[in-house]
C-alpha cells in the first residue's frame, strides 16, 4: 500500500487514541461500547425539555431537540480522513428520564422489582435499518418518499408524523451543507497538494449526495456514515448490515470505470470502519449453493487489519461459506489479538428462526448487526438485547419459597417452585414490552430508523405502533449457569450424599458462607457436577432451564397482535448488576457476586480441554429459535498461533455444528491483562470483547475490568 495512505491511517489511529482519552478524561470511565463518538465540548448544546420533569417526549419533543442539535453540532473534518463528520451527543441519554411519566406502568413494578428484570420499556433502536433503501433513494428520494405517502395517508396525527420526518431530513442536510462549507474554507489555507486534492474529492463527494443518491464507493461510504451518525446521535443506534453486499456494486463499477484502485479502496474503507465500530457483516449464504462474499469482503477485511482498532465485524459461517474468507478471517484474529472478526453460525440461526414461521429466504436476510443479536434489515422491530430476566433471582425467590413453605422438601419441589416464578417473570416482561409498544411513539418514536425501514413512511406510523412488518420481540433469560449448578448442587450433596441438609444449607446461604464451616461447604457446593462439565447433573439441568425458558416466552406470542417473542440467553454486561441484587446461592456463589456470562458455564467449570467443552455445553442450551446464546471464548495467546489456526477454526465450526449460533472471542495475554488491570494508562490500545461489544479497556471501570480479568483467570 502506498506510504500515502498508510500514513494518513497512521494519523487516524492516533487521533482516535487521543480522542479516546478525551473521552475518559472529560466524562469520565464509561462502561459501554468503543463509539466512535468524540468528546462534547467544553460548552455544549443542552436539551430542550417538553415536560416539568425537564425531560422531553413525544414526536414534538425529539424532533425539536434532534433538529436543533443538527443545526448547532459542530463540523469535524480531517485532512487525513476520506469522509467527514464524527457524532457527540447521546441525545437520548442527556434526557434525566427515559419515560413519559403520562404513561406508567406501576401494575408491573411489583414483578419487576421482585424477579430482577430488566424491563427494557422505553429504551430505543436495537433493531437494523436497510441501508440499501437509503443508498438506493438518498435524501432527496426519501423526501420524495415522504410527500407521496403523506399524500395517500392523510390526517391530523399523519401530518404531524410526515413533517417531523421532513424536518429531521432537511435538518441533517444542513449539517452536511455546514461541512460542504468548512471543507471549501480549508482548501483555501491548504498548502499540501495532495492534502488539498483529499479535501477537493472530500466536497466533491458531499455535495454529490447531499440530495441524490451515492454512485460511487467512496460517497456510498460518506452516505452510509451520515445516516449512522445522524441515527447514533438521535438514539445510539449502532446496528450496520453486511457491508459487503452493501458496498460491492460500487467498488465493482469505480474498478471497471477506473474511478479508484484497490489501494485507494482499502483507504476509503479504513477511514469507513474507523470513523464508529458499528456491527457488519462479511459473508454469508446466496441461497444458490454459494456465498454473497466478494474481493471486497476481503478488502475489508484488510481494511481492519490497517487500522486494528476497535472493531465489530462478524464473519458468517455455513455449509457453503468461502473458506478463504474464513482462512483470512483466523489470521487477523491472531495476528492481532483484538478480538476480531467474531462469528455467527448458520446452521443454528436459520433453522431456528424458521420455527418461528418464517421462510428460509427470510431466515438468510436475518444477519448478525449487534451485541448478541440479529436482525432484518428494515423489516422488523425487536427491542434486542433489551429485557433480561434474572433467572439467578428467580431461584432465590423459589428457594426461599421452598424453605418457608413446602413440607417436603426436594429438587423436584424446588423446580416446581421454580418454574411457576419462571412462568411470571417472563409474563411480567412480556407484559412490559406490550406496554413499551403500545405507548413508545408518545415517549420515544423511532424518528431516524423510520427512515430505512420498510413500512413506517408508507403507513404514517411509528415503527414501535404498527408501522413494522414483523414484531419478533426478544426476552433474554440470564444467570443460567447459576441457576442449574445450584440445583445440581442441591441433588449431588443434599440428596444423593447426604453431606448436609436443607437447614444447613440454608444456614450457610443466610450467612454468605462466612459462618463456621462455611468456606468448607462453599468449596463443597462449587466442586458439585456443573454446568460444561459434559453430560454432568449440571448439564442436565442447564438443558432443561434453557427448554422450559424457551418455552415459556415462545408462550406469550400473540398471532393476531403480529407479536412473535423469541428467546435468547444473554445477559449484556449486566451480569455484574444482576448479580448485586441475588443473595448466596447453592453452587457456592457469594451473595452480590456477578452472575454468569450470558449462556457460558462459571468460570473454572474445567481444568482441562477447556474450548471444546465450552463449544458443547453452550451448543446445547440453544434457545432454538433464531435468537443466541453466545460463546463468549477466551483463548490463552499461546495457543493463538498461526500454526494453531487449523483447529481454532476446526472449534468454530464444530459449535455451530453442534447448533452454537455466536461466538465472541479474547485473546488476552494474562499478565499484560493485569498489569492494565491496575494501571490501564500503560496499554492505551488494549481492545478486549466484553460481551458482544469491544471496547478499550483503559475506558472501563474497575468493577467491569474485574469481570474481564476474572474471565480469563479461571478458564
Amino acid at each position: 500500500m502506498k506510504e500515502y495512505y498508510l500514513q494518513k491511517i497512521e494519523n487516524l489511529k492516533r487521533a482516535k487514541a487521543f480522542q479516546t482519552k478525551e473521552k475518559i478524561r472529560k466524562e469520565g470511565l464509561l462502561d459501554e461500547d468503543d463509539y466512535g463518538r468524540i468528546a462534547v465540548p467544553d460548552e455544549g448544546w443542552e436539551i430542550i425539555p417538553n415536560h416539568e420533569d425537564g425531560s422531553f417526549y413525544g414526536i414534538k419533543g425529539w424532533t425539536d431537540n434532534f433538529c436543533d442539535l443538527m443545526d448547532n453540532h459542530p463540523t469535524y473534518i480531517d485532512e487525513n480522513d476520506a469522509f467527514a463528520g464524527r457524532w457527540i451527543y447521546f441525545m437520548s441519554k442527556m434526557r434525566p428520564n427515559k419515560w413519559n411519566p403520562s404513561y406508567p406502568f406501576t401494575h408491573l413494578i411489583a414483578n419487576q422489582e421482585k424477579y430482577d428484570i430488566i424491563h427494557g420499556i422505553g429504551d430505543d433502536a436495537h433493531f437494523a435499518p436497510d441501508f440499501e433503501l437509503g443508498l438506493q433513494l438518498g435524501w432527496g428520494g426519501l423526501l420524495k418518499k415522504i410527500e407521496t405517502s403523506a399524500a395517500i395517508n392523510q390526517g391530523e396525527e399523519q401530518e404531524v408524523f410526515y413533517q417531523a420526518h421532513k424536518r429531521a431530513i432537511v435538518s441533517i442536510q444542513g449539517w452536511i451543507k455546514r461541512h460542504i462549507d468548512e471543507l471549501a474554507l480549508m482548501i483555501q489555507k491548504v498548502e499540501d497538494p495532495l492534502s488539498r486534492e483529499n479535501l477537493l474529492k472530500m466536497r466533491e463527494t458531499n455535495r454529490a449526495i447531499l440530495h441524490h443518491p451515492p454512485k460511487t464507493l467512496r460517497q456510498a461510504c460518506q452516505w452510509i456514515i451520515w445516516f449512522h451518525l445522524a441515527s447514533r446521535t438521535y438514539n445510539r443506534d449502532g446496528a450496520g448490515g453486511q457491508i459487503d453486499t452493501l458496498l460491492q456494486p460500487y467498488f465493482e463499477n469505480d474498478i471497471k470505470n477506473g474511478i479508484i484502485d484497490k489501494e485507494e479502496a482499502i483507504y476509503y474503507l479504513s477511514c469507513f470502519l474507523i470513523n464508529d465500530p458499528i456491527y457488519w457483516q462479511l459473508g454469508g449464504p446466496d441461497g444458490n449453493g454459494g456465498d454473497v462474499s466478494s474481493e471486497i469482503s476481503f478488502l475489508i477485511l484488510e481494511a481492519a487489519d490497517k487500522i486494528n482498532t476497535s472493531l465489530n465485524i462478524t464473519v458468517r459461517v455455513h455449509d457453503h461459506m468461502n473458506q478463504e474468507l474464513f482462512d483470512r478471517s483466523l489470521e487477523y484474529l491472531i495476528k492481532h489479538k483484538n478480538a476480531w472478526p467474531r462469528f455467527s453460525g448458520d446452521k443454528g440461526l436459520i433453522s431456528g428462526f424458521m420455527k418461528n414461521g418464517y421462510s428460509e429466504e427470510l431466515a438468510r436476510k436475518r444477519i448478525a448487526v449487534g451485541c448478541n443479536w440479529m436482525s432484518l434489515p428494515g423489516l422488523e422491530y425487536t427491542m434486542n438485547d433489551l429485557v433480561k430476566v434474572n433467572m439467578a433471582k428467580v431461584f432465590e425467590v423459589a428457594f426461599e419459597e421452598v424453605m418457608t413453605s413446602s413440607e417436603i422438601k426436594s429438587t423436584a419441589e424446588l423446580w416446581g417452585k421454580f418454574t411457576a416464578h419462571l412462568a411470571k417473570a417472563v409474563t411480567t416482561a412480556a407484559d412490559g414490552i406490550k406496554h413499551h409498544l403500545k405507548y413508545q411513539k408518545y415517549n420515544e418514536p423511532e424518528l431516524i430508523l423510520n427512515l430505512l425501514s420498510y413500512g413506517p413512511l408508507e403507513k404514517g406510523r411509528d415503527v414501535s405502533d404498527g408501522g413494522a412488518m414483523y414484531y419478533n420481540l426478544s426476552i433474554d433469560g440470564a444467570g443460567i449457569a447459576i441457576v442449574a449448578d445450584s440445583f445440581a448442587a442441591i441433588e449431588q450433596r443434599i440428596e444423593e450424599e447426604k453431606r448436609l441438609s436443607w437447614e444447613d444449607l440454608q444456614s450457610h446461604l443466610n450467612s454468605n458462607f462466612e459462618d463456621e464451616n462455611g468456606e468448607r461447604i462453599r468449596t463443597l457446593l462449587q466442586n458439585s457436577e456443573r454446568y460444561g462439565q459434559g453430560d454432568a447433573k449440571g448439564d442436565k439441568w442447564a438443558s432443561l432451564i434453557a427448554e422450559h425458558f424457551s418455552a415459556l416466552v415462545k408462550n406469550e406470542s400473540d398471532a393476531e397482535q403480529n407479536q412473535c417473542f423469541i428467546p435468547g440467553l444473554f445477559s449484556w454486561a449486566n451480569t455484574v448488576g444482576l448479580g448485586k441484587k441475588v443473595k448466596a446461592t447453592p453452587n457456592g456463589r457469594k451473595g452480590g457476586e456477578p452472575i454468569n456470562h450470558g449462556a457460558n458455564p462459571t468460570p473454572g467449570f474445567v481444568v482441562d480441554g477447556g474450548s471444546l467443552a465450552l463449544a458443547s455445553a453452550i451448543a446445547k442450551v440453544q434457545p432454538g429459535y433464531g435468537n443466541t446464546a453466545p460463546m463468549q471464548w477466551e483463548l490463552d495467546p499461546s495457543l493463538a498461533k498461526q500454526e494453531h489456526a487449523e483447529i481454532i477454526g476446526a472449534i468454530i465450526k464444530t459449535h455451530f455444528e453442534l447448533g452454537g449460533t455466536l461466538i465472541n472471542v479474547n485473546i488476552m495475554d494474562k499478565e499484560q491483562v493485569l498489569t492494565a488491570h491496575e494501571n490501564p494508562d500503560l496499554y492505551p490500545d488494549l481492545v478486549v470483547r466484553i460481551t458482544g461489544f469491544t471496547a478499550y479497556f483503559a475506558m472501563l471501570s474497575k468493577e467491569f475490568r474485574q469481570l474481564v480479568v476474572d474471565r480469563i483467570l479461571e478458564n
